[in-house]
């Protein structure tokens, strides 16, 4: 399978011509080739939004409704096909996979219609020969970087806010994921949006997009979804421009479990939020406490319950845990699974690499750990993987304190059938998302993104239009 990028409503090869491959993570074979942009490939799709985007913000709201809501449409109808494609580059369950792509078509359907509610205010002057309006008006062309754990999800999570703006696009899709990419843009093709007004550029490595488009003054915003450490080099290159950003950043979130708890209830929720898409998403459980009083039971219902999930090749049938996303991952989980080992942790499931039906990529075994201590790195850092270290608390206080002892605020969860203690805890921890008793809260209607290192800004609902519309305060003063 060999992919083009999508410039100024083409679809083109690379300027230099060359390619690089994309390798499924649970066999190791190349699965396509997709052109390595540089520079000047970045510069054409930046160029050709700038163009675009003089007659696209003048569009009425009703247009680009209409566009959203038809590749919305088309993306359903795909649904299968692009499916397969996420799973083949990325790892995860097919039918993991199949929710990804509804959840992305979910995205495009809430921008349809957020698109007809931009509103702007009148307010009341304070001379009886003037009037006060406020209009919001698109930023202007967007640079959205997305991530390989969520190709399709970040995809349209990022550019239907966008378009709906009134704001062109250039996307860069993650290098080990770009197929998915390419796919979703055919869908924005059929759909019918103008030329330049969406834009694809594949890039590896990753760096030749973020340069191109800190120095490019026509991007007025950046959009990014990955790492910390790249989210800060975007900000601070951002500064120099005074370029707006929104970033989702990464996360460790605690999934606290309290004594009164339904236990089989939290072990369901623990394994959703633990061990989908083999733990490589930026909400998933990354450090569980739970009550003392409950720890064990809690750990031999989660053992018997993970010991029958089955590992493998996602697009086998059962399969529930798939690869983690390449040899790096692997060797990283490794180490912070040996060093909490080194001093003193228990593994109770798993513990490293598995070969799954002789396949040949990157799997790890889902993992408990027991005897953990929250200074292990398996608890201050963020593991991408599927392990799931178990630490006991005895108080409301004590819990909240360790929870919030990290950098990172993305999500968190509790788990407790007190509704006053769970409103006292959803209020105590320092996280832009928390679940009480529920191990799945991000939903197209609210805002997602987190505190302290986890981000700034946010996606989803109403919310996720502010960071594309700018205000503009128009004073009229009218004839005495």
């Amino acid at each position: 399978m060999t992919s083009r990028m999508y410039i100024d409503g083409q679809w083109v090869e690379s300027v230099s011509g060359e390619e690089f491959p994309v390798v499924n993570p649970a066999t190791l074979e190349v699965v396509g080739h997709v052109p390595s942009g540089n520079q000047e490939d970045v510069n054409q799709a930046v160029a050709a939004a700038h163009r675009a985007f003089s007659s696209w913000s003048k569009t009425t709201s009703l247009e680009r409704s209409n566009l959203l809501y038809r590749a919305f449409e088309i993306l359903l109808e795909r649904t299968n096909e692009i499916a397969k494609i996420l799973t083949l580059e990325q790892g995860k369950p097919l039918a993991e996979g199949l929710g990804e792509v509804k959840f992305a078509a979910e995205y495009l359907r809430w921008y349809a219609e957020e698109a007809r509610r931009i509103y702007g205010d009148t307010i009341p002057a304070s001379a009886t020969h003037k009037r006060i309006m406020v209009i919001r008006q698109p930023v202007g062309v967007v640079a959205a970087i997305t991530p390989w754990n969520f190709p399709a999800q970040m995809v349209t999570r990022k550019i239907a806010p966008a378009l709906a703006a009134g704001c062109t696009v250039v996307l860069k899709p993650s290098e080990y994921t770009p197929l998915t990419a390419i796919a979703l843009f055919s869908v924005f093709e059929a759909a019918g949006f103008p030329a330049g007004v969406v834009n694809l550029v594949s890039t590896s490595p990753g760096d030749v997009f973020g340069d191109a488009i800190l120095a490019d003054s026509r991007v007025r915003k950046i959009t990014f979804t990955g790492s910390t450490h790249v989210g800060k080099y975007l900000m601070k290159g951002a500064a120099e421009q005074v370029k707006r950003v929104s970033m989702e950043l990464g996360g460790n979130a605690p999934f606290v479990v309290f004594e009164d708890a339904d236990l089989d209830a939290a072990v369901e929720a623990c394994v959703v939020s633990k061990f989908r898409n083999a733990g490589q998403t930026c909400v998933c459980a990354n450090r569980v406490y739970v009550h003392q009083r409950v720890i064990d039971e809690f750990t031999h219902k989660l053992k018997n319950r993970v010991e029958r999930m089955k590992v493998g090749n996602g697009l086998e049938a059962g399969v529930e845990v798939g690869p983690v996303i390449h040899a790096d991952a692997l060797n990283r989980i490794q180490a912070q699974v040996d060093e909490a080992v080194k001093h003193g942790a228990r593994v109770v499931l798993g513990g490293g690499p598995v070969t799954p039906s002789g396949l040949k990529g990157a799997f790890f075994a889902p993992t408990i750990l027991t005897q953990v201590s929250d200074t292990m790195r398996v608890c201050q850092e963020e593991t991408f993987g599927p392990v799931a270290p178990m630490i006991p608390f005895t108080s409301e206080e004590q819990v909240v304190a360790m929870a919030n002892r990290v950098e990172y605020g993305l999500a968190a969860y509790v788990f407790t059938r007190d509704l006053d203690r769970a409103l006292r805890l959803g209020e105590a921890l320092e996280y832009g998302i928390v679940g009480l008793n529920d191990p799945l809260p991000g939903v197209v209607q609210a805002p997602f993104g987190g505190w302290k290192s986890s981000g700034i800004g946010a996606e989803g609902g109403y919310y996720g239009l502010e960071s594309f519309l700018e205000y503009k305060y128009m004073s009229i003063g009218l004839s005495r």
